[in-house]
């Protein structure tokens, strides 16, 4: 284990984002846990918010049960060296609109989603 990705467990994922488009927040931390729940780390949240994303990442997220709350814990895939970036697969669901990937790495697929 790395670190717990924690914030505010939220519901209703569209109006948080109008809500954060309208005061002028261009960047949003927010991390689907299931169907039903989003963890936001925008104003609330801890490191693993700035955790980038790489297509051969070192590191992947997990949804864990802890007496009886869901989680999101990020787990390390390989011994990590000291001053060795953490990143993690973003996962992101595929859209029409893409975004781009910037993490270079030799099997970058060109998008996040």
């Amino acid at each position: 284990m790395v670190i717990e990705y924690v914030g505010q467990s939220i519901r209703q994922v569209n109006m948080r984002e109008r809500k954060y488009e309208q005061e002028g927040i261009g960047s949003s931390y927010l991390f689907r846990v299931d169907q039903d729940t989003i963890i936001d780390a925008t104003k609330c949240g801890n490191l693993a918010r700035f955790i980038n994303h790489s297509c051969n990442p070192n590191c992947y997220a997990k949804v864990i049960t802890v007496e009886a709350k869901k989680k999101i814990v990020i787990y390390s895939r390989q011994p990590i060296a000291v001053n060795e970036e953490i990143t993690y697969d973003y996962k992101f669901p595929i859209e029409d609109e893409k975004i781009p990937c910037l993490c270079g790495a030799e099997n970058c697929r060109g998008t996040l989603n």
